[in-house]
């Protein structure tokens, strides 16, 4: 089976997307075998190196190309799905939250905990950590003395989520009225199809696409990216909890560099200002956010 620690360059990652493309669908005949979950769960892990490098070469590929492989590992997750759920049993317990989750309104059973490998697969399985699907909820991850490489936010609406701690790369996907807080990633944050969101976010890169009426407040290495996005507004970066001074400085994230002001539009090329972002106004900004709390639960 291929070797996907390889690390791609930007300018050969459209080949090497498509021949892990091949590799994936070569291992789907394998799900008729006796070890169904293990099959499944081999595949995942690899669509899952799949989205972690689109994430960490999105700052310089061609965003036709970024929207191409995006929709590409997507088609991936929907299939895998829809085969782990005509092979594997359902499970008899509702949905409840994920091991890797703390939730500050209730804690999973025992029970159910042992019950999560019989769920349905979404965007993350369990050996890669997120939250998707969920309406209304707090959710808490503290990725403090983990070895986390990545994480994923998908198809949430009026959800609050707080992760403290740093992470390599950030997938964020389909939110809705949300908020979302973040502690340091020390690579890219990758966000595509969100409305009426604020986020809070530290890290090196991050790239927003298909992005309306949310605001961003971010401290960054690099210069912001936007594309197929209108409403979105930026401002400094004003998130707080115990430790995150030292993770901000490990993560080479405690300077500020005002960055977040100077955001490339991928789609307005003209030498005026592009009228799909702005500078958040003072008077309306978001005072400084500590999430101290969250860590007790």
């Amino acid at each position: 089976m291929l070797d996907f620690t390889s690390i791609a360059s930007p300018y050969n990652l459209g080949a090497l997307f498509g021949f892990k493309l091949s590799d994936g669908n070569w291992m789907i005949p394998l799900l008729h075998a006796i070890k169904v979950k293990s099959h499944l769960n081999q595949i995942s892990s690899s669509i899952s190196d799949l989205e972690n490098l689109v994430a960490e070469n999105s700052y310089f590929l061609p965003s036709y190309e970024v929207r191409s492989s995006l929709k590409t590992t997507s088609d991936l997750r929907q299939s895998l799905e829809v085969l782990s759920v005509e092979l594997l049993p359902k499970n008899k317990f509702s949905f409840r939250n994920k091991p890797t989750r703390k939730d500050p309104i209730a804690e999973p059973k025992e029970d159910e905990k042992e019950q999560e490998p019989e769920k349905k697969l979404g965007f993350r399985v369990l050996d890669s950590p997120g939250f998707w699907n969920k309406k209304g909820e707090i959710l808490v991850h503290n990725f403090k003395g983990s070895e986390v490489g990545e994480f994923s936010i998908s198809n949430l609406d009026s959800c609050e989520v707080r992760l403290m701690g740093s992470v390599r790369a950030l997938f964020v996907h389909k939110l809705r009225n949300c908020r979302v807080y973040t502690g340091p990633v020390t690579g890219s944050i990758l966000v595509d199809g969100v409305e009426g969101c604020v986020f809070v976010m530290a890290s090196h890169q991050i790239r927003i696409h298909n992005a309306k009426t949310s605001d961003f407040y971010l401290r960054v290495r690099s210069r912001p990216i936007i594309e197929d996005s209108c409403g979105v507004r930026f401002a400094p970066y004003c998130l707080t909890y115990k430790g995150i001074e030292e993770e901000l400085r490990e993560a080479s994230l405690d300077e500020e560099t005002e960055k977040w002001s100077n955001v490339d539009d991928f789609l307005w090329l003209r030498s005026v200002q592009s009228p799909n972002w702005s500078v958040l106004p003072e008077i309306e900004r978001l005072g400084l956010v500590d999430i101290s709390k969250s860590e007790e639960s």
